[in-house]
């Protein structure tokens, strides 16, 4: 698998590509965030390491801009910086990261990390084919990893990130089921999840802004004060 390094620190870089090469990972790594958006269109990586204190853009606007690009590969991306504090945190993962990591931070850790995020396509990928969930608004194809959400007459493709599209197959799986956060983050990420709890409602948030015709007072994903999240869509 394909990973992009974005470190503009040339020591940490080497160590972040020297640990993930020894686990067979084929690595690419730049020094600033312009250059990152230019290798992704020709590298097109299944994961990004993703720092985000860099020169030219920073690591906020490069994962923005890497959301909202057109192409084959969504990918995960796990961001690395020294700042600690709550806000940073929630704003990076909001912006789209999975996941992040505060410098400093064990090599072994970030590989730990990095294979966490990867196995959730590897866990989609062991689904039984054309495995489908229906409701009256909404249609996933978990072999073909296609959402449809019906508008008007006919229906029209969902543009998700690979999180988004589990998230929203999780749901459909079971609607009407209330889902606390501890039981989304085994679903989504495993036993390996080392991050905030509060990752999952970024990406929550994050999905509501794309299937709900008013994301303020969501119709299909309501929260369970208290609880967690309940998907619910009848006819």
């Amino acid at each position: 698998m394909n990973i992009l390094i974005v470190e503009d620190e040339p020591e940490i870089a080497e160590l972040i590509q020297l640990y993930l090469g020894k686990e067979n990972f084929n690595c690419q790594v730049c020094a600033d965030g312009l250059a990152a958006i230019e290798i992704f269109k020709s590298f097109q990586p299944d994961l990004m390491v993703l720092d985000l204190m860099l020169p030219g853009l920073d690591g906020l606007e490069v994962c923005a801009r890497i959301r909202q690009q057109p192409g084959p590969k969504d990918p995960y991306i796990l961001m690395l910086t020294a700042k600690g504090e709550e806000l940073d945190r929630i704003i990076g993962l909001s912006t789209g990261a999975d996941d992040y990591m505060v410098k400093p931070f064990s090599p072994r850790e970030l590989v730990a990390r990095v294979r966490a995020l990867l196995r959730r396509s590897l866990r989609q990928g062991g689904q039984a084919p054309s495995q489908t969930y229906r409701t009256a608004h909404f249609t996933v194809d978990l072999d073909q990893r296609v959402a449809l959400q019906q508008q008007g007459s006919g229906a029209e493709p969902i543009e998700l990130t690979p999180l988004e599209f589990d998230l929203l197959a999780t749901f459909m799986s079971y609607p009407g089921r209330v889902w606390n956060r501890a039981q989304l983050i085994e679903r989504l990420w495993g036993d390996e999840f080392f991050g905030d709890e509060r990752v999952v409602d970024t990406h929550i948030a994050r999905l509501r802004k794309k299937i709900e015709p008013d994301s303020s007072q969501p119709t299909f994903i309501k929260t369970v004060i208290g609880v967690g999240y309940r998907f619910e869509d009848e006819s």
